[in-house]
């Protein structure tokens, strides 16, 4: 459990196949998770890659979020774009609409809205930015939440989220590494991305205990998260999966 007394959630980027070109493993990892971040069409997820993987978290009874993202297919999203305040707005509100479609063709609703790579980076340090996402959650649904980075200190994130009135919620990752201010380290360096499954087990068992773990630079880090993200596009993501979800259930 988090400090807050909760049973901290586990979530993973899923439907990010695209055409012939395929990522991750959603069937296998679907019933591990607790919340679903589903590809909207603009860094991957064609509407039938879409489709399926709503299919699939429906079985499995995992709720389902919009992972919008630049339009950026080649790269992945993972690239940052010159896009304004309204383009991201209009952007967002676009890709939760097409992800709730089919959501809605099989009698569910997108449960709430993580930003992917490169755009969820960017609403860390852009005010315009982040009104922008927040705008776009109240406009499409009132009371949806927005899913965004735990910091050391969110106390930005929680202004601007009470004048949207959108709520929050506080992710973590157990596979990155982090600043000393919570911010991700770029993947840039070395070591940004965790594959050692027994430190990601490690910083992930910290982070749902609320206890410290060593930042990028050896230094104690703590966070207070909501939900716990473990990436679905390295090879070793399923056996660690499975791992710590048999860990987090032991808590």
């Amino acid at each position: 459990m988090n400090d807050t007394g909760r049973r901290i959630l586990l979530n993973c980027d899923m439907g990010e196949s695209f055409g012939a070109w395929r990522m991750g493993d959603d069937v296998h990892s679907m019933p591990l998770v607790d919340q679903a971040n589903l590809a909207c069409g603009f860094h991957a997820g064609d509407p039938l890659t879409m489709l399926r993987a709503v299919e699939l978290a429906v079985r499995h009874g995992v709720s389902i979020g919009a992972h919008p993202a630049y339009p950026d297919l080649s790269g992945f999203g993972r690239r940052s774009l010159a896009c304004s305040a309204e383009e991201v707005h209009a952007m967002v509100l676009y890709q939760i609409g097409a992800l709730d479609a089919f959501c809605r063709s099989l009698g569910t609703q997108v449960a709430y809205v993580k930003p992917h790579g490169a755009l969820y980076n960017d609403l860390v340090g852009d005010d315009e930015l982040l009104r922008a996402v927040l705008d776009a959650c109240a406009a499409y649904r009132k009371g949806l939440p927005l899913m965004v980075l735990a910091l050391a200190d969110n106390g930005r994130e929680l202004e601007l989220a009470d004048e949207a009135d959108v709520p929050l919620l506080f992710e973590a990752f157990a596979d990155r590494a982090y600043l000393p201010d919570g911010r991700l380290a770029p993947r840039r360096l070395g070591g940004a991305v965790h594959h050692d499954p027994q430190r990601i087990i490690e910083q992930a068992l910290a982070i749902a205990r609320g206890e410290a773990f060593p930042d990028y630079d050896g230094n104690p880090l703590r966070l207070t998260a909501d939900s716990l993200c473990v990436h679905g596009d390295n090879p070793q993501s399923l056996a660690v999966l499975r791992r710590l979800r048999a860990a987090l259930d032991s808590l």
